[in-house]
């Protein structure tokens, strides 16, 4: 399976960080990270048994789309750079293939609060829109995920839905959700 992840380059490096292609050998690494409750708390799917993470982890879908996170050469997280096309008319829909991105990310949190997830997801939305050429990044999280939308709105992304209720955590509740995105010209200005 081909990406446009492999397009680039790697490792990029910003001033503390490096950000590369996931491997094999990173799953124990960001296995503990995830399986921590107040990361998984958040996660798409928890990371409940060490061998099913591994299993979804390293499925080709996933590994096309996730980049490891470095501090001093440890895995402290992952980003997810997933190209889109975007939704357009039939008549130019040819226009419209693989022109966004959708963005996730992954700290652990004996890393946090020292600016490196704001310093990997600046480097992330840079590579989008530079190296790839994208003209538009999007991201979206739990409204309960305070840590995550001021994330999204420290690095100049826009907040464009608020919803009622629309996301099923798995503790069975409805909750509501967030949505932000970054066009190319506003990330230039």
């Amino acid at each position: 399976m081909t990406s446009r992840l492999d397009e680039i380059d790697w490792p990029l490096h910003t001033e503390r960080l490096t950000i590369r292609r996931v491997t094999a050998d990173d799953v124990d690494a960001l296995w503990q990270i995830r399986r921590q409750e107040e990361v998984g708390r958040w996660m798409t799917s928890a990371a409940t048994d060490r061998k099913e993470f591994r299993v979804r982890f390293l499925h080709a879908d996933r590994m096309a789309n996730t980049l490891v996170v470095e501090l001093d050469g440890a895995v402290v997280g992952d980003l997810m750079l997933a190209v889109q096309d975007a939704w357009s008319q039939a008549e130019v829909a040819s226009q419209a293939k693989g022109v966004q991105a959708e963005l996730a990310w992954c700290l652990d949190p004996a890393h946090t609060g020292r600016g490196y997830a704001t310093e990997a997801l600046e480097a992330l939305i840079e590579l989008c829109f530079g190296r790839l050429g994208l003209r538009r990044v999007t991201a979206n999280c739990f409204a309960d995920n305070t840590a995550s939308w001021r994330l999204m709105e420290r690095v100049g992304m826009r907040r464009e839905i608020s919803t009622l209720r629309e996301s099923l955590h798995r503790s069975g509740d409805w909750l509501d959700g967030l949505g932000y995105a970054l066009l190319a010209d506003e990330w230039r200005r």
